[in-house]
């Protein structure tokens, strides 16, 4: 608590000024864990953990409690078990974080700092003259934001922020409509082959999977949407543009738009050449904040049309089986699949993780039920899944992928069955018609 001042923050919204006030609270002194629950199998594990991410009354930003710790127990080792003081491998040690207060980029530091703590038995040691995330709004308002002011404007001129994709949805609702916040899912683990040429066209080209998955995705958009060729979606950034930020346990992402215009002769090259380009100058000005450039533009959120189709690429670096306490290894515990929340109409992402064998690549879409029926997911996903084969050869070649040099209009989204039924189609005279044609005299 005492490094992490973010753990320890009250942060509270003023509606007369629109500012948000940070102070830092005593309340983590007397913390203390949430009472024991007890779970019989799977499924109760699962209700009880779906159940903590919609209590209201988990966390408390005005009082500065970001953060909930609780052990679940599992029944029959209790009755098994004299000592319940103990913790069993098969109990589960739950810690939830606001998201006001916790990044991606957090949950490494987090542990390490936990595990470090714990094992060493000591505090860990402090710097009270450091950067503290409580600075941090104070030192963003004192950056000179002209430059990127003017490059947020540039790339967004003329863009209708307002018009959505024309997405092959099964209901077109309006952008100010609720969501049920009910999701489809379809994931995909892309097989080995696949994955080493993607990885390996990455290496070559020298871009970074995120770009390449980004290319990957505009490349399908532009195919799904027949055509549309000015692209706007949202991204996340990291946004750790310091080096005293590196380490810091905060809410530093950035959710900014990514606006490409591309053209339908481009081959794929070309088109992950104009994405690198834009990767890297979107990142100089990350750091612009997002309000900001929807006040520029005179826009609110509810409004804007890139907030609702989003793109994300995920590297797993986190090693979990490294992370014990006195020796006790952590194992990760998947939550189901159920429990996933769509918070974007369209939500597009890739996880790699280097550390594996097998299956180092995925990616998932979930999208809106609201907007897309189940039935329509899946078919998009393998569209996607057939797209993505025809980018990266099976045999691990960059160089011997001809469609990464065509130009991308000729890309194809019919599944092979699709293909099959349209060669199968006969075309028969009608009974009734009789040859017919033109005399011509000479």
């Amino acid at each position: 608590m005492s490094k992490h001042k973010i753990l320890c923050t009250s942060l509270i919204f003023n509606n007369d000024d629109g500012n948000l006030k940070q102070r830092i609270t005593d309340n983590h002194q007397t913390f203390t864990l949430a009472p024991d629950q007890i779970f019989k199998n799977e499924n109760e594990l699962h209700d009880i953990i779906y159940q903590m991410t919609i209590d209201p009354n988990l966390f408390d930003l005005s009082n500065g409690r970001v953060f909930s710790c609780q052990i679940l127990r599992q029944q029959k080792l209790i009755n098994e078990n004299n000592d319940n003081q103990l913790i069993t491998e098969s109990d589960v040690l739950i810690i939830a974080f606001h998201h006001v207060a916790f990044d991606r980029s957090s949950r490494q530091i987090f542990y390490n700092d936990l595990c470090m703590a714990y094992n060493n038995n000591i505090a860990i040691s402090v710097n009270e003259e450091a950067f503290q995330y409580i600075d941090y709004a104070v030192h963003e308002r004192l950056v000179d934001m002209k430059s990127s002011r003017e490059f947020w404007q540039l790339k967004l001129k003329g863009y209708n922020m307002e018009q959505p994709l024309s997405l092959p949805a099964d209901r077109q609702p309006s952008l100010t409509d609720q969501r049920s916040g009910v999701a489809s899912t379809v994931r995909i683990t892309l097989n080995n082959d696949i994955a080493t040429a993607f990885l390996n066209y990455a290496s070559v080209h020298e871009v970074t999977p995120f770009q390449l998955g980004l290319a990957t995705f505009y490349a399908f958009l532009f195919k799904l949407t027949h055509g549309q060729n000015d692209l706007c979606i949202a991204c996340f950034n990291a946004n750790r543009y310091r080096s005293e930020l590196e380490n810091m346990i905060g809410m530093f992402v950035a959710t900014l738009p990514y606006r490409i215009q591309l053209d339908s002769q481009w081959p794929f090259d070309e088109l992950v050449k104009h994405v690198r380009e834009k990767c890297v100058s979107i990142l100089e000005h990350s750091h612009y904040p997002l309000q900001h450039i929807l006040a520029d533009s005179h826009l609110n959120q509810l409004n804007v049309s890139f907030f609702r189709t989003v793109f994300d690429f995920i590297t797993i670096s986190l090693n979990i089986d490294q992370l014990f306490f006195d020796g006790a290894t952590l194992e990760e515990v998947p939550i189901e699949q159920s429990l996933e929340v769509a918070k974007f109409d369209f939500f597009w992402w890739f996880a790699y993780n280097p550390t594996l064998n097998h299956d180092r690549l995925s990616c998932c879409l979930t999208c809106s039920r609201d907007l897309f029926d189940e039935r329509t997911v899946a078919t998009i996903a393998r569209r996607f899944e057939h797209l993505f084969s025809q980018l990266f050869s099976s045999n691990g070649t960059v160089t011997e992928s001809d469609a990464c040099l065509v130009p991308i209009s000729q890309l194809s989204l019919l599944l092979p069955e699709e293909v099959k039924e349209m060669e199968d189609i006969s075309f028969r005279r009608q009974s009734n018609i009789v040859n017919e044609g033109t005399s011509i005299c000479f």
